[in-house]
């Protein structure tokens, strides 16, 4: 167990909403209702052609449509290619920017001289949109999927960054000095009380980031896709295919939930002294 799983502070308050907490089948039964309502709002939408001035629903198509072109889909032999290549090129690309996020923003947020030299360059190229980047990643990879996955990893390693920096910075001064006045060296100070008490930021970062790598493989998959759920997508919008688009953008949304859900809970089951914390 880490330096900072055994130094005990002083327990924070309880939350006074704390007695209006759900049963879990209360939980689940409020999200269902709620994707219900959603769903049930759209085909009232695109049944109706609702027409709002600036938004219409008169080319948006309904909800029983989608569902036949997700069946059709479904029993295409393209499917497994679509997701094999997507699933590739989403999971390198998280792989590079959570090895290069994390490792910055440890080293960023803890020496003051790293942060001075690394973070003004960073955050210069932080606003610039995955779309921005296809010209640059085609003249810097020979290869088309290489550039792919160069895109996913600029949508993921910011917020896996940032997280990580933020997470480093935010570390209870008292757990460092208690670790210290035990006699920890540095690095054992750095690696059983910095990283384990950032960690739940970093957690953080890299769900978002494997959110944003979904996010942005529309954008990776413009530039050279012969399958993938993004290639499909816009191949649909290509070619007027209105059910095929909300197919794909629906696919891209489950993938990256279900990914992002799983990192949690992969964090959740690595950081067991956050579970008394009620974290």
């Amino acid at each position: 167990m880490s330096i900072a799983a055994e130094i005990t502070l002083p327990a924070a308050p309880a939350s006074p909403r704390a007695g209006w907490a759900l049963w879990p089948w209360q939980a689940w039964a409020t999200r269902l209702a709620s994707l219900l309502a959603c769903v049930l709002l759209w085909h009232w939408a695109a049944s109706t052609r609702v027409h709002l001035g600036l938004v219409t629903f008169a080319n948006v198509p309904p909800p029983l449509e989608v569902l036949n072109a997700g069946r059709d889909l479904l029993q295409s032999p393209k499917l497994l290619k679509h997701l094999g290549a997507s699933l590739y090129r989403v999971f390198a690309g998280f792989l590079v920017a959570a090895i290069v996020g994390a490792g910055l923003g440890l080293v960023i947020g803890r020496f003051a001289r790293a942060r001075n030299a690394l973070l003004p360059p960073l955050e210069v190229l932080r606003p610039i949109p995955a779309v921005a980047w296809i010209p640059l990643s085609i003249l810097l990879f020979p290869s088309s999927e290489a550039s792919m996955i160069f895109i996913t990893f600029v949508g993921a390693v910011f917020p896996i960054l940032l997280n990580t920096i933020h997470g480093v910075e935010g570390v209870d001064s008292r757990l460092i000095a208690s670790a210290r006045s035990l006699g920890t060296r540095r690095l054992r100070v750095f690696t059983e009380v910095i990283l384990p008490a950032a960690a739940p930021a970093i957690v953080t970062g890299l769900s978002i980031g494997m959110g944003t790598c979904w996010f942005c493989l529309v954008t990776a998959e413009m530039i050279s896709g012969q399958f993938g759920i993004g290639y499909y997508t816009w191949e649909s919008y290509t070619l007027q295919n209105y059910p095929d688009i909300i197919v794909g953008m629906l696919l891209i949304g489950v993938l990256g939930m279900g990914s992002s859900i799983a990192l949690r809970q992969l964090g959740r089951a690595l950081m067991p002294w956050q579970r008394g914390s009620g974290q």
